[in-house]
């Protein structure tokens, strides 16, 4: 059973040293959650063509714009398109909980992000086992540099994902449901350098409480 990483999901809150008492508490709603909810993934290996500052996926109908995408897959032949969701069930418990217990909201809403990325992990590690001989880039997700947030329709379309996990994406480009990730690992016939480590990557960097602090997330 994939399980969301209780420290992870209380750093996202700000709270990388977290007191017994909630860290015992985030383990016990983590706990309710992964017996409820489990990460479901799909994904798909196309190859890749280069062209100009643009990578093309042609069997997937999918373009990937931006520096980051470039830069990432300049040295593989083949990319895996890759969509991870908790579901309809994970956005109802979310809305019970905001009904009843806000602050059990909070920490249930943290601890999806981290479960979904557990998913994404867990979906990684098949890919690999998957493509022996192989090697990955690292995962990138649109809206991360400078990969648009609208490859994500064409992502979702190329992985069917709406009928496979009822997964789809809203016309201002959010993720139905909430706790959804689309993503793209490459697979290069040599070994491939962590690129896109570091808060000058992140979508977030604006409005990080990490920066804020003086800090960072450790990623």
């Amino acid at each position: 059973m994939t399980a969301p990483d209780v420290r992870e999901a209380l750093r996202y809150l700000g709270a990388a040293n977290p007191p017994p008492d909630l860290l015992r508490q985030a383990q016990q709603v983590a706990d309710g959650l992964s017996a409820a909810v489990q990460p479901r993934y799909a994904y798909r290996a196309y190859p890749v063509e280069l062209s100009g500052d643009r990578v093309r996926l042609p069997g997937a109908g999918v373009e990937l714009a931006g520096a980051s995408a470039r830069r990432m897959l300049a040295q593989c032949n083949q990319a895996v398109l890759l969509a991870c969701t908790l579901g309809s069930r994970f956005d109802a418990l979310l809305l019970a909980a905001q009904a009843r217990d806000m602050a059990r909201a909070v920490l249930l809403d943290a601890l999806g992000s981290a479960l979904v990325e557990a998913g994404c992990d867990a979906a990684q590690a098949e890919i690999a086992a998957r493509f022996p001989g192989k090697y990955l880039t690292d995962r990138f997700s649109p809206g991360y540099g400078d990969l648009p947030l609208d490859a994500q329709p064409g992502i979702c379309a190329a992985l069917d994902a709406g009928r496979r996990m009822g997964l789809t994406v809203t016309q201002s480009l959010l993720m139905n449901p909430v706790k959804s990730v689309t993503a793209v690992i490459g697979l290069s016939c040599t070994p491939q350098p962590a690129r896109i480590r570091g808060c000058r990557f992140c979508i977030l960097q604006d409005t990080c409480l990490f920066r804020k602090e003086g800090t960072h997330c450790g990623v």
